[in-house]
């Protein structure tokens, strides 16, 4: 303990608020994922189902209402402007509370046809909209303090809201009849309370609530960038809202939870995609691009170990995070952990894009692929009911990360002099024989004798090649530490 303390009052203020921010994520994400059980036995399925509902339906009005003005575009211009910072910071806080109330407004004069469009009640879109500008205000803040590597406040805000979250909705949703609101109005009372003030530190701060040149260019900088936000939106939550629609509250339900606990795994997504952008940029900045792939390998196959455990307990996670109600979410487990297998494969082959700025194509996949998520679903959910979404995820991820391959072997034709950062055999092997893999243990479901012993099979490899394994994470842990030197 004492030697892990040493290493990191050496670290730098840079290094130490890269850890803290990862902590934060997984805090957030944890935290979330430790209550799943909690919630799906105090909600019928049906009840979950609709809960799902909203919070897809909050990811794709928020793009809409906010432009997603705390994205990229603040953190540019908190860099952009820094002698600003402050002005800028205060201005976009009043930009996004004017967007916020314009929307209000609209909703309140229109809402019987919102109410039939989302299927959801008055109550539930207004605290929709407060959680909007409340998390917009939030996101605001937390950037800035990334930006400026102050990241103790940002670590305790995270920490008290994550547990004040599942603790007020439970206590919410024990002592109410309309268990799905009472869900909703515990996430946005927390938020309203905690994130409140932020807004009001930051237009302390700057004291300025409109300024023309400020709205101005984050509106022109962002416009564009809404239909591949929006598309990325889609393409994760579509899928749910269809399923309530087309099939049944119930069964968006199942489907909520097996996405839930499926999308656990893009933890180890997130880690490893902070451990590895800023290496993989500094590869490509030195012409050594190549370098990437031994690299790069080695965390796919970390991911895909991930997954496949996963699959393969399937059948417990469920029961650990669920009643018997919800047991087919089993089923949908499997698909959709593949896709988080392309999805970090999208991010890796986009670093090259990002890199030399070929951003518009970007924008084209993400449309083109939430585009194809729409039909498919629509096609397939009305046959084969919520079991098809899942395919329909790892089919169109897939394709989307297919894209992205091609893309990035046209940028490195272009400014690389023709390598393969990823070869198209050893890649699409790779991926091949993952999926082949996860389709097997698929199979294995009815069989907990065979299932348990692939998983000693699994736990004695894992024995025997310990080296190796220890090997490869040594190796990320020097990617990051080699990143964070430059």
């Amino acid at each position: 303990m004492g030697s892990f303390l040493q290493k990191y009052q050496k670290m730098s203020v840079q290094v130490r608020a890269s850890f803290w921010f990862l902590i934060c994520s997984f805090l957030q994400k944890g935290i979330s994922s430790i209550t799943t059980p909690i919630f799906t036995r105090l909600l019928t399925t049906e009840e979950y189902g609709q809960y799902g509902a909203f919070n897809s339906w909050l990811g794709i009005i928020t793009i809409f209402v906010t432009l997603n003005l705390f994205y990229g575009v603040y953190t540019q211009g908190l860099v952009k402007y820094e002698e600003e910072r402050a002005v800028y910071s205060s201005s976009l806080q009043g930009l996004t509370l004017t967007l916020c109330l314009a929307w209000t407004a609209v909703y309140m004069l229109f809402r019987g046809f919102w109410n039939r469009l989302l299927s959801l009640t008055t109550v539930q879109v207004l605290a929709m909209l407060v959680m909007i500008w409340a998390t917009a205000a939030f996101s605001f803040w937390a950037a800035e303090q990334r930006v400026t590597y102050s990241y103790r406040r940002l670590v305790v805000l995270t920490l008290l809201v994550s547990v004040a979250k599942p603790a007020v909705g439970i206590f919410f949703v024990i002592h109410a009849q309309d268990k799905v609101t009472a869900r909703i109005l515990g996430l946005a009372l927390v938020e309203l309370v905690a994130y409140t003030g932020l807004f009001f530190v930051q237009m302390a701060r700057g004291r300025v609530f409109y300024s023309g040149k400020f709205w101005r260019y984050a509106v022109l900088f962002n416009l564009p960038l809404v239909p591949h936000y929006l598309s990325q939106t889609v393409l994760s939550s579509a899928d749910r809202i269809m399923i309530r629609d087309m099939v049944g509250k119930s069964e968006a339900g199942i489907y909520n939870l097996a996405y839930q606990i499926s999308l656990l795994m893009t933890l180890f997504n997130t880690a490893l995609s902070q451990t590895l952008s800023p290496w993989i940029y500094q590869k490509i900045k030195a012409g050594r691009a190549k370098d990437v792939s031994q690299v790069a390998f080695m965390a796919m196959g970390l991911i895909a170990c991930a997954n496949l455990f996963l699959m393969l307990l399937a059948p417990e996670a469920v029961a650990i995070f669920a009643p018997k109600a919800y047991y087919n979410a089993i089923y949908v487990i499997p698909p959709v952990s593949m896709s988080v297998f392309f999805m970090f494969s999208y991010d890796l082959f986009a670093k090259f894009e990002f890199y030399f700025e070929k951003t518009a194509f970007i924008m084209v996949a993400s449309v083109a692929g939430a585009l194809l998520n729409l039909v498919t679903n629509y096609i397939f959910i009305r046959k084969y009911s919520y079991y098809a979404a899942g395919y329909t995820t790892l089919f169109c991820y897939l394709i989307y990360a297919a894209g992205h391959y091609l893309m990035m072997n046209r940028v490195c034709d272009r400014y690389l002099d023709g390598i393969r950062p990823f070869p198209v055999r050893r890649y699409w092997g790779f991926a091949a024989a993952f999926m082949a893999a996860g389709f097997v243990l698929l199979f294995t479901y009815r069989s907990r004798v065979l299932r348990y012993g692939l998983l000693a099979v699994l736990l004695v490899l894992a024995l025997i090649f310990r080296n190796r394994l220890k090997a490869v994470v040594k190796s990320l842990v020097n990617v990051r530490k080699e990143g964070k030197k430059k």
